[in-house]
Formats: C-alpha cells, structure tokens, sequence
C-alpha cells in the first residue's frame, strides 16, 4: 500500500500491529487522559450525591487505567515495539522515513514495563494518532 511518507512514492512500512487496535487502543487513551488528580482522596460521600466526580479523577486502580494496561500487556513483542515506535514518532523522536532505525532502538529498549511506560504518556492517544499520521495511515482508514 502506497502512503505519502515525505513524498508520494514512499510506501507505509508494515505494522505488526493491526491499525485497528492501535485506534482502539488511541480511544482508551483519550479516556483515560481526560483523568484529573485526585482533589478529594476520600470524601466519604455517595458517589450520586457529588455529581459522579470522582470518575473523572485519576485514582491508583482506575479501571480505565487497568484496562489500557491489560491491552498492552497483552500484545504480542513486535506489537508493543510498533506501538512504542509510533508513540516516539508522534511526538516528534524521529521522522517516518527513519521508521527502522526508531524501530530498532524501540526494540533494543524493551523489557516488562511497556505497558506501564506507555500509560505513563499523559499524551499517549495524541502521539499515537500523530505517529500514524506520519506514516501515512490514520484510524478513519
């Protein structure tokens, strides 16, 4: 497939993640990046008698979180690399062009934290649509 990479004859390079999860994995993160900190950690009230705030707000076992999480962990090795490669390239560590070369350092730095590396990300979804951006994809394709 085609895609423009910095020019019209540049093709995309081939994910060993489906774009299809990586937009799914995009739309958990955008619901877990709209968490705020926590302003009252234990208002001993009725969650309906506060107005539900306490969803909204960043707390240690958000299920939000968990879920994100869980995702990630559950991807295969080159999954997570492509994943941490588009991240790094949506936030500007690299041009599309030099996919390999982010690919290869991606892969020299993995180990058993990639989930929690990449929730760490307060922008994680932005540079995930901004990394497939750059390599010509998105996740109305």
């Amino acid at each position: 497939m085609k895609r423009g990479i910095g020019n019209e004859d540049a093709e995309a390079p081939e994910l060993a993640i489906p774009v299809r999860k990586v937009c799914f994995i995009i739309a958990k993160a955008h619901g877990f990046d709209v968490k705020v900190a926590i302003t009252e950690p234990d208002a001993g009230s009725n969650p309906t008698d506060d107005n539900e705030i306490a969803v909204l707000q960043d707390h240690a076992d958000d299920p939000v979180r968990e879920e994100l999480g869980s995702l990630i962990s559950e991807l295969s090795i080159d999954e997570q690399i492509d994943l941490v490669t588009l991240m790094w390239l949506g936030r500007d560590d690299g041009q599309a062009e030099d996919w390999q070369e982010v690919r290869q350092q991606a892969a020299d730095a993995h180990n058993g934290h990639t989930a929690d590396y990449l929730c760490g990300n307060p922008l994680l979804g932005d540079h995930l649509e901004a990394g497939l951006d750059a390599i010509g994809l998105s996740c109305g394709d």
